[in-house]
């Protein structure tokens, strides 16, 4: 692979970590100050919200101007977001901040959280640089280094956010990350990423060519039926993104969550380094659902007993399997869609996959807190399964993931038997891998 490759994808990989620290950090800074579920799955509601409707902008971006100038502004929009949100801080007296209904707090949460989504415009122009600088036959491989860069940012976002939150507090958060991000700007600089996209014509449509963007998805059999099975994954998502975090606080201290998440994190490298070693395979969508399978049936168990042992256990494998399906969506978009329009399909693939979570997100939080968590600890829940299941908070918790995990693996085996499930399939198969011209544009980059 090229060395400007790696230096990208080195790059990114900072910008990853000091995004994911920033939205670790406030989650559990929020969650520890107003102790509120609620707040937690609005805030996840918000982070996916913003996810599924930027997807459109950023996508069309990626496509319509140089790779370097859009992962340029993702940083700088990710710097002066913070930049605002520390102002807010420092400003605010530090007593609202402990009433989830304060105006000042969600203002504080909105321009983090939008700093941190602002890299997103990174994560869609990698991949489409992936397709235009790697051959074929190792696109696969390098959609798992960045499966692998992605859990090695979550590692150590997951260890700083709980060590800084726990022990020097937001002032401090807010400074790293800003000083972090001006250095990943400047050394984006330096790079001499190519400034023209794969087909330059085609680009300059429209900002936002969401019929075009569906007519190209249409063109591919069964392509539209694998985005609506992970759209329906990610509304069953939701409930990881709203609950994990009140789940795991009410197990272990906010010092040892961090440093946990840490470790599981390891499972994202992992899962991401065995695709970039031994690839996808002849057929990554058939991967896509067994991993699935897979992924659901832990659900159903992780958190059966109020364990933080079983619920590493579960966890670390679930996250080994993120990165491979990841990398098999991406492989198989990188194939059968036209690189002149894969910025635009990978943002529309990411706002309608995401746009089923922030409505679970919402509506979790009030449902586990005013019906789940009552129901296993003073509800006819303690009396039912009180005995073996466990009573208390993290057990009505427990009870939402269980139900979850039981719908999506009934999800997950009905969809393996559609016929979209093999139409793309056999679709795939037949595509033949572009030409090496696409990459006529990188060859300075192979030095």
């Amino acid at each position: 692979m090229p060395k400007l490759f790696y230096a990208a994808l080195a790059n990114s990989l900072v910008a990853s970590v000091t995004n994911t620290f920033v939205w670790f950090a406030i989650t559990f800074w929020v969650y520890l100050e107003t102790r509120s579920v609620i707040a937690t799955s609005v805030m996840a509601g918000v982070y996916t919200v913003t996810v599924a409707f930027s997807g459109f902008l950023l996508g069309s971006l990626v496509d319509r101007y140089p790779k370097k100038v859009a992962m340029i502004l993702s940083s700088s929009t990710s710097l002066v977001l913070f930049a605002l949100a520390w102002l807010a801080f420092v400003l605010t007296p530090p007593a609202a901040f402990g009433d989830v209904a304060s105006p000042a707090l969600w203002v504080l949460i909105f321009l983090a959280l939008a700093g941190a989504i602002a890299g997103n415009l990174r994560g869609i122009a990698l991949l489409t640089l992936i397709t235009v600088m790697i051959p074929e036959g190792q696109r696969d491989r390098a959609n798992g280094l960045v499966g692998s860069a992605n859990g090695f940012a979550f590692l150590v976002a997951s260890i700083l956010s709980g060590l800084v939150i726990g022990f020097f507090g937001l002032h401090w958060m807010f400074a790293g990350a800003i000083l972090v991000t001006l250095v990943v700007v400047l050394h984006l600089w330096t790079l001499a990423i190519p400034n023209q996209t794969v087909a330059q014509a085609e680009a300059q449509t429209q900002s936002i060519d969401i019929r075009g963007s569906i007519r190209a998805i249409r063109a591919v059999p069964g392509l539209f039926g694998l985005i609506f099975f992970k759209t329906f994954n990610n509304f069953l998502g939701g409930v990881f993104m709203a609950l994990m975090d009140p789940y795991g606080l009410e197990l272990v201290s906010v010092q040892v969550w961090g440093a946990l998440w840490g470790f599981l994190s390891l499972g994202f490298i992992l899962g991401g380094l065995f695709v970039a070693r031994r690839g996808l395979g002849e057929n990554p969508l058939r991967l896509i659902f067994l991993a699935n399978l897979a992924m659901w049936v832990i659900c159903i168990f992780f958190t059966i007993q109020a364990s933080i042992v079983l619920l590493t256990v579960g966890v670390f494998i679930w996250i080994c399997l993120v990165p491979v399906v990841e990398a098999a969506e991406q492989t198989i978009l990188q194939r059968v869609i036209p690189p002149e329009r894969q910025g635009r399909i990978f943002g529309f693939a990411q706002s309608v996959e995401q746009a089923a979570s922030p409505v679970t997100a919402f509506l979790i939080g009030p449902i586990a807190q005013l019906v789940f968590i009552p129901f296993m600890t003073t509800g006819a829940g303690v009396a039912l399964i009180g005995d073996w299941f466990g009573t208390g908070v993290d057990r009505g918790i427990a009870l939402v993931f269980i139900l979850a995990g039981v719908i999506g693996l009934v999800i997950t085996l009905f969809a393996m038997q559609s016929n979209a499930y093999r139409v793309l399939s056999a679709h795939y198969m037949r595509r033949q891998p572009e030409g090496e011209t696409m990459r006529a544009t990188t060859v300075a980059g192979e030095a």
